[in-house]
């Protein structure tokens, strides 16, 4: 936060200890388990009296090091909150409209592709689906961004998503339908939010001076 910034900026050492850990040491001091701020005051200042050495302090980052961190869990938080999304709307197709992920079920396993979303934003229910035309699927692939194999791709779909299933009453379906795509905008904007962090993380790794060696070791990339 701002203070440690503050206090970091005047080249004072800060030191980061667990909170279990200041629980443990407030039991030397007193058996309550009232808190107050002068007893966690009282508390820090004697862990860093008695045992600064066995804590470490805040390594001394460049202002870059500390920037990647930023935006490196920017972008982890940012990639939960893309999985919570498409679990909720697979969560929510499952109840309504399953053809449709077995209709990309072969080609990914969640619904974060953007041949997926492109796909669902012009069939949001089975009755939808049913009518949609193979120029009108490829269309959305094109959308999508797919190059190759798109008129094999929009006959296949097209014939998955004419697959029989059990339908809801249909003002039932359509309300599914709005719901679907409520959850769709949030899959959207997450992807986007996830897309974009991750190469605003990756450009600032690529200006780190450690960064051809951090990432010559394997299993290790932007």
């Amino acid at each position: 936060g701002l203070l440690v910034a503050a206090l970091r900026g005047t080249g004072r050492k800060v030191y980061s200890i667990n909170p279990m850990a200041v629980a443990r040491y407030r039991e030397r001091h007193t058996v309550s388990r009232k808190k107050s701020d002068h007893l966690d005051a009282m508390t820090l200042a004697n862990i860093l009296r008695t045992d600064a050495h066995a804590h470490r302090p805040l390594p001394d980052d460049t202002e870059l090091a500390r920037a990647i961190t930023v935006l490196a869990r920017a972008h982890q938080d940012a990639t939960w909150r893309r999985t919570k999304a498409s679990n909720e709307l697979r969560s929510l197709l499952r109840e309504y409209f399953p053809t449709f992920l077995a209709a990309f079920a072969g080609r990914t396993t969640n619904l974060t592709s953007r041949e997926a979303r492109a796909v669902l934003a012009i069939a949001l229910t089975p009755t939808a689906a049913a009518q949609l035309t193979r120029p009108r699927i490829a269309a959305a692939l094109r959308r999508a961004g797919r190059q190759r194999g798109i008129d094999v791709l929009a006959g296949q779909l097209h014939q998955a998503l004419r697959q029989p299933q059990l339908h809801h009453p249909p003002l039932v379906e359509r309300a599914m339908g709005e719901q679907a795509r409520a959850l769709l905008a949030v899959l959207d904007t997450e992807c986007a939010n996830a897309d974009r962090l991750g190469e605003t993380v990756a450009e600032a790794f690529h200006q780190h001076p450690d960064h051809k060696v951090i990432t010559s070791f394997p299993g290790l990339s932007d």
